[in-house]
C-alpha cells in the first residue's frame, strides 16, 4: 500500500442507531473502496484528490461512481459525463469508473448504485462506500458499509464554479467551451407576465412606453422569477416596479407565444400569461424600464392597433374579448 498524508477524518455511519463514531484510519480487509460523487469542477481540487490518494491506501482497488443529472447543462451540473470521466482518469488512471442516473426516490436510488458496485466487485472481497462533505451518504438506504470522510479544510464545488463563471478568458478553447454549453442544454422558453390595467368602467387601460419603443406603447409587464409563489404574484410585482400603483381583483385572460424581435432566428422564445386588473389608487410612477405610462380609450386603440408595439397587439384583441365577456 501506498503511505499518503491522510487529511481526512473517517466515520463509520451506524444507519440502524443514526448516530456516528470515529474510527482508525487503518486499511481494512475490504478489497474495493468506492467513491460516489458529482465531480462537477473543471478540475480536480485538493479535497477530490486527498479524498481518493485516502481511499487508495486503504483498499487494493478504487471505483468511483459518478452521479448524472437527469437535465442537460445547468449552474449546478454543467459537466457531462464523458468530461468528468476523463477529468478523473487523467489524474488516476488505476481508478474505475462508472455511473449513476439521479432518481426522486432515495431508496430506488440505493437499490440502483448497490447493482452497479455488485457488478463492479463481482469475484472480490466486497465493497466499503465512501462520501465527503455533502455527499450522498444521507440519502443512501444500501447494503454496503458506508464510511463519511470529513475534510480538515473544506472546499466547495458550488462557491468554485461561481468563481469559474466570472472569470472570462481570451482563448479559443474558452470560446469553443461557451459554444459547446450553449449546443448542449435545453431549448428555454421563458416565462413571463403581462397586466392589462383599466379604470373603474373598463373603457380605458393604461400602457407603458420604453424608449426603444419610439412612439408606441406596451402592456407593462416582465419575467417570471422562480422566487414568486405563482404568475399573479409576478403580475403584481411587476405593477408595483414599473408603475407604483396598486390594483385588484387580477384575472386571467390567456397566454400565448410573444413574437419578441429579440428571440427571432433563435431557438429560445417568450410565452407570456396575461392578466388584467382594476386600477385602485396610488400616482402612476413609471419606474424600471418604463419610461412612460399613459391612459387610452380601448375603443379608440381598436380603430388604431398601431400605437401598440406589434408584439402586444394580438394580446390587445384578446383583451377586448375577455372584457367583453367578464366583469372584473
Amino acid at each position: 500500500m501506498v503511505c499518503i498524508t491522510i487529511n481526512f477524518k473517517l466515520r463509520d455511519i451506524d444507519k440502524q442507531k443514526g448516530n456516528t463514531m470515529e474510527v482508525k484510519d487503518e486499511t481494512t480487509d475490504v478489497d474495493v473502496g468506492v467513491i460516489v460523487g458529482r465531480f462537477q469542477v473543471p478540475r480536480l481540487h485538493s479535497e477530490h484528490i486527498d479524498l481518493i490518494k485516502t481511499v487508495q491506501a486503504r483498499h487494493a482497488r478504487v471505483v468511483v461512481i459518478i452521479g448524472l443529472a437527469e437535465t442537460k447543462v445547468t449552474k449546478n451540473n454543467p459537466l457531462d459525463y464523458p468530461l468528468r470521466h476523463a477529468m478523473i482518469q487523467e489524474q488516476f488512471p488505476d481508478v474505475d469508473i462508472y455511473y449513476i442516473n439521479d432518481h426522486p426516490s432515495d431508496h430506488v436510488w440505493s437499490k440502483n448504485l448497490d447493482g452497479i458496485i455488485s457488478k463492479a466487485v463481482s469475484g472480490e472481497n466486497g465493497a466499503v462506500l465512501y462520501g465527503s462533505r455533502d455527499s450522498f451518504i444521507k440519502h443512501y438506504h444500501g447494503k454496503f458499509k458506508n464510511k463519511e470522510l470529513i475534510p480538515k479544510n473544506s472546499i466547495s464545488g458550488t462557491e468554485l464554479r461561481k468563481i469559474e463563471g466570472n472569470k472570462k478568458r481570451a482563448t479559443e478553447d474558452f470560446r469553443a467551451g461557451v459554444i459547446w454549453a450553449t449546443q448542449n442544454r435545453y431549448d428555454t422558453l421563458y416565462g413571463t407576465v403581462d397586466i392589462a390595467i383599466v379604470n373603474e368602467d373598463n373603457s380605458k387601460v393604461l400602457l407603458g412606453r420604453k424608449y426603444s419603443d419610439g412612439d408606441r406603447y406596451r402592456f407593462v409587464g416582465g419575467f417570471c422569477s422562480k422566487k414568486s409563489k405563482n404568475h399573479e404574484e409576478d403580475a403584481m410585482r411587476e405593477v408595483h416596479e414599473e408603475l407604483g400603483i396598486e390594483v385588484s381583483g387580477l384575472k386571467y385572460v390567456c397566454s400565448m407565444n410573444i413574437d419578441d424581435w429579440r428571440y427571432r432566428g433563435e431557438k429560445d422564445g417568450i410565452r407570456t400569461t396575461m392578466f388584467v386588473g382594476k386600477y385602485i389608487f396610488g400616482p402612476v410612477t413609471p419606474g424600471d424600464d418604463i419610461d412612460e405610462a399613459k391612459w387610452f380609450d380601448v375603443s379608440e386603440v381598436k380603430k388604431n392597433l398601431e400605437v401598440i408595439v406589434p408584439g402586444h397587439r394580438q394580446l390587445f384583441e384578446e383583451l377586448v374579448k375577455w372584457l367583453d365577456n367578464n366583469k372584473i
